[in-house]
């Protein structure tokens, strides 16, 4: 993802402020961070994508806490609480991040990776393997409009558990696609979003390898202003989990070096398109039948 902006930190950088929150913890950082500029001149744009939402309460707690804004990129994706990450018992909580003025946008109902384009003539057509729903795991077959049913009804019952309209935007699971598959997104009203190299904060990495505090230290050192910040509502196949340990320090850290935070409204790459191609949503349908793949 190109960076919008470039600037360099401070000399005392990162690792002072670092050391100060591993020592001294968060909550005693916080009347030492200066508070939120009223002109956001140095952001980045930290993005949350579903998962199973065992650390979403608290993610939201810190994000209210330190007044963030973020942009949240769901799938109806399985969790360790409820049914599912779009569903009725999640309700209150996508609910009250509406009325926080966080910003929303799709990651697919169906939590569906592209794997490839399938050549030959006729009609778009791509092979997916969604990661949750009824076809969890399976090779299939979609047409550009079937994904492009995928991306609406995520961005449909964004709308009707917010209150607030998604932005055009989507974000494919894994970052995984292809022009042909941005091409047709495109064509239903969505641009696709990745992230920065930096803005990787590695909450799926297995924490046996990189600790959270390995992580922290990597993203004060290197994130910069235009950076776009990915991580998730819950990793399962995390041990240790990134969130309570390194969210706040990293916000409270950033902030000390002059960087604030903005959703991907303001985002110099996308503000025009999300100001000119707003979405237009139906209420949410089913996803359409799918075929299975020819082969894996």
């Amino acid at each position: 993802m190109r960076r919008a902006t470039e600037a360099h930190p401070s000399k005392s950088g990162p690792f002072a402020w670092l050391a100060l929150c591993v020592l001294a913890g968060p909550a005693q950082v916080l009347a030492q961070t200066s508070a939120e500029p009223a002109t956001c001149t140095r952001p980045v744009y930290l993005t949350f994508d579903t998962g199973h939402m065992g650390t979403a309460p608290l993610i939201a707690q810190v994000l209210q806490r330190h007044n963030v804004p973020v942009t949240f990129f769901a799938a109806h994706e399985k969790t360790q609480q409820g049914d599912g990450s779009l569903g009725d018992h999640w309700a209150d909580w996508w609910r009250a991040r509406g009325a926080e003025g966080h910003a929303f946008a799709s990651h697919t109902w169906d939590h569906a990776y592209w794997r490839a384009d399938l050549d030959g003539p006729g009609d778009v057509r791509f092979r997916i393997r969604p990661s949750a729903g009824q076809h969890t795991g399976q090779n299939l077959l979609w047409s550009a409009p079937q994904y492009c049913d995928n991306l609406h009804l995520a961005a449909s019952r964004l709308q009707a558990l917010t209150g607030q309209t998604p932005l055009p935007l989507f974000r494919a699971p894994g970052g995984k696609t292809s022009s042909r598959l941005l091409q047709a997104a495109r064509q239903c009203g969505f641009a696709h979003v990745g992230w920065a190299d930096a803005g990787f904060l590695g909450d799926e990495l297995p924490s046996e390898r990189y600790s959270n505090a390995y992580l922290l230290q990597k993203a004060l050192k290197n994130i910069r202003p235009g950076d776009i910040l990915m991580a998730h509502l819950g990793i399962w196949s995390r041990q240790d989990p990134w969130a309570p340990s390194v969210l706040e320090p990293l916000i409270v850290g950033l902030k000390a070096r002059g960087l604030c935070f903005a959703t991907l409204r303001e985002h110099p790459q996308y503000r025009d398109w999300v100001r000119q191609q707003p979405l237009q949503l139906t209420q949410p349908k089913p996803p359409t039948v799918t075929q299975p793949a020819l082969r894996p």
